[in-house]
């Protein structure tokens, strides 16, 4: 009896390495997002600072970060350096909730933006309270993110549209989530997982009659103090590299 457990055993572990395999050959065959590439460049610009690669082997490399379709084309770029073997170039696609945090958000919003035959816009450099109510009845509100301040992790924004229009834009280092639906109408998410699991994540709750909601990024634009940090975290290396 204890020959056939172990013999049984020994049959699962080697159905679970092959299924374990399976499963990183098909996230291999992923088509790479921007924050795929965008962590695989902090690796080697990590890796620059160290002095691990010369400028011309970072610049190659780079080049070819950028060209690349899939996930496991990502990380032969990497394969020979230590972050490869910590796990850092391994995407996170399930590091974001599709719905926030119990008692984390306010049941009174922050802030309204209403337009009633009319047009609302909020955008330039603004604080993101943890809940916005968006409203459009015949006319069109514009919420921007891409240059606001986030001092909370999670932005809920809720979104009604009666014959009206709400578009909202977030920065391309911001996680979006989206929970709607419509009437005669349309409403759109395109959801998205950023690279940093501390980025902040606005989740986008509506509802369209015979009106359209969509929330996407706005390419191009970060969050600036998630950026401040990557970018002091790449200063500090380099000057521990140079005080050697």
């Amino acid at each position: 009896m204890d020959l056939q457990k172990r013999t049984e055993t020994r049959a699962s572990d080697a159905e679970l390495r092959a299924s374990d395999a399976e499963l990183r050959a098909s996230d291999a065959e992923l088509r790479a997002s921007d924050a795929d590439r965008d962590r695989i460049a902090d690796i080697l610009r990590d890796a620059l600072a160290e002095g691990r690669l010369t400028a011309d082997e970072h610049a190659e490399r780079v080049e070819g970060v950028l060209a690349t379709k899939t996930v496991g084309g990502l990380d032969r770029f990497v394969q020979d350096l230590p972050a490869a073997r910590a796990g850092r170039a391994t995407p996170a696609y399930a590091s974001v909730p599709n719905r926030p945090q119990p008692g984390g958000i306010p049941a009174e919003a922050d802030e309204n933006v209403v337009a009633v035959f009319s047009a609302a816009v909020r955008k330039g450099r603004w604080r993101a309270g943890r809940r916005i109510h968006a409203y459009a009845v015949f006319g069109s509100v514009d919420i921007d993110l891409s240059e606001a301040i986030f001092e909370y992790q999670q932005v809920v924004i809720k979104a009604i549209s009666v014959f009206g229009n709400v578009e909202i834009k977030v920065p391309e280092n911001v996680s979006l989530r989206g929970s709607g639906g419509g009437v005669l109408g349309n409403f759109e998410t395109h959801t998205t997982d950023a690279g940093d699991p501390d980025a902040p994540v606005v989740y986008v709750e509506g509802f369209a009659v015979l009106g359209n909601i969509e929330a996407r990024h706005k390419r191009g634009k970060l969050v600036a103090d998630i950026l401040d940090r990557t970018m002091d975290r790449v200063d500090r290396t380099l000057r521990k590299h140079l005080d050697r």
